[in-house]
């Protein structure tokens, strides 16, 4: 009798502890699982967190300016402030002559902008061959590019003066001397020339960049095959960093169009004759000087229409070649 009264107060106990355990075991489960959730929530979460800053600036400090500013150029100026207008300031920018030859300098820099990023390529090329004295040249290159281009206007200023020291070099070698700001269809040269001198280390540093991240076995190859420096430059250097050259395409345009405000000032103020003037310059003229923003607004929207499809087809056609090759 004493066994059998113990046997069932003994089953129910083990059976509570057992029950007690399993029931502790699922809740300790669910808690680990919960934890494991919320640990791959935050990692999804995450990179959209970090990118939130960065989005937010832009959005608030460009896309919302963007959209206010072409909003604004529906309107008018002078007595006409803040009136809807339609589409007159822009017939009249195209009316316009200044505008018009802006427009046209605006596709000179298109054409010579292969020959901006032509000139940083080889000479990373050249460096990243290791020629001699590369060194010395990958900090004289880059010299230029820490210079402010109000300096190296004035710089040039000097130089390409009529009685300055190149006109000096040319006369003494029986050449006559040439007004090298002075005359129109020379001055756009100067200048674009002088900004490609004064911009190409920052594209060269990118360059170098992007050299770090290539083969050299497809150099050591191309060198056994017997390839010419112009073939591996062509089949192997420019297919490897397509990328590099699409960024610097596209980054060069950008400065070209809207970084040459300070040596246009500077070395030719638009002149002669209006024939210097880009989509920059005139904006500040008429926002600046003419007192009409509208107008000005116009003119930068369609700057920036103009920068977003020429960058566009730029990457276009280089991925284009680039799938060729």
């Amino acid at each position: 009798m004493p066994i059998g009264n113990t046997q069932p107060s003994v089953r129910p106990a083990q059976a509570g502890r057992t029950g007690g355990v399993a029931v502790t075991s699922s809740a300790r489960d669910g808690g680990h699982l919960r934890r494991a959730g919320g640990g791959l929530r935050a990692e999804r979460l995450a990179p959209y967190v970090l990118v939130a800053p960065a989005v937010l600036i832009i959005v608030l400090l460009r896309l919302y300016p963007l959209l206010l500013g072409v909003n604004f150029s529906f309107t008018g100026d002078g007595e006409q402030n803040g009136t809807a207008v339609g589409f007159d300031n822009y017939r009249e920018l195209f009316a316009d002559p200044l505008f018009r030859t802006a427009l046209s300098n605006v596709g000179l820099l298109v054409l010579l902008l292969p020959v901006a990023v032509a000139i940083p390529g080889l000479l990373a090329t050249f460096i990243y061959l290791r020629v001699p004295g590369h060194r010395f040249y990958r900090s004289v290159y880059f010299f230029p590019a820490v210079l402010s281009p109000v300096i190296v206007g004035a710089i040039f200023n000097l130089l390409l003066a009529f009685d300055g020291p190149l006109n000096a070099v040319l006369g003494a070698v029986g050449v006559g001397p040439v007004d090298w700001l002075g005359d129109s269809d020379i001055a756009k040269f100067m200048v674009v020339g002088v900004h490609i001198w004064a911009t190409f280390g920052m594209a060269l540093v990118v360059f170098l960049a992007g050299f770090a991240t290539l083969d050299a076995a497809l150099l050591d190859a191309a060198r056994v095959d017997g390839a010419s420096l112009p073939q591996v430059i062509r089949h192997v250097i420019v297919p490897s960093l397509s990328r590099t050259i699409q960024f610097v395409f596209v980054t060069t345009m950008i400065g070209m169009l809207t970084s040459m405000f300070g040596l246009l000032f500077v070395m030719t103020s638009g002149g002669p004759e209006g024939s210097t003037y880009l989509p920059e310059y005139y904006i500040w003229i008429q926002q600046g000087q003419m007192n009409r923003p509208a107008l000005a607004s116009a003119a930068s929207t369609i700057l920036f229409v103009i920068m977003l499809v020429v960058g566009l087809l730029q990457i276009k056609l280089l991925e284009r070649s680039g799938k060729e090759d």
